[in-house]
């Protein structure tokens, strides 16, 4: 049983990298992005890109978390940890079907304007 609690403990800290990686990825596209601005070749339809970048990096984080809370638990079952677990999967729904719908838009505008992506 102990071991599972490390398992919950790595996946979680794993999760936390993800996110960690996410922001770093999105700032550093984000620089690259304003910098262009100063060469007149901003588009605002490449934040959004970054936008949905980031968050696809929130939702594989938000699915680590429910697979460690899935074995906490197992662990200890409660009311408490039911509650949480349910929150966490009710966060990541809602934020998946948003992100697919904004993915599906971006994509949308990548064929209607190829113009504004060149630069990534």
């Amino acid at each position: 049983m102990e071991a599972f609690i490390y398992v919950e403990m790595i996946i979680s800290i794993i999760s936390v990298a993800v996110v960690i990686y996410g922001v770093i990825i999105a700032l550093i596209a984000l620089l690259k992005t304003e910098f262009l601005r100063f060469k007149n070749k901003y588009s605002i339809l490449r934040v959004r890109v970054i936008r949905a970048d980031l968050g696809t990096y929130l939702l594989l984080s938000l699915e680590l978390l429910i697979a460690a809370d899935v074995i906490k638990t197992i662990l200890e079952p409660g009311i408490e940890e039911l509650i949480v677990l349910g929150g966490i999967v009710l966060l990541r729904t809602i934020l998946s079907f948003f992100l697919n719908k904004e993915i599906l838009e971006i994509d949308k505008e990548r064929i209607e304007h190829p113009e504004a992506f060149t630069e990534f």
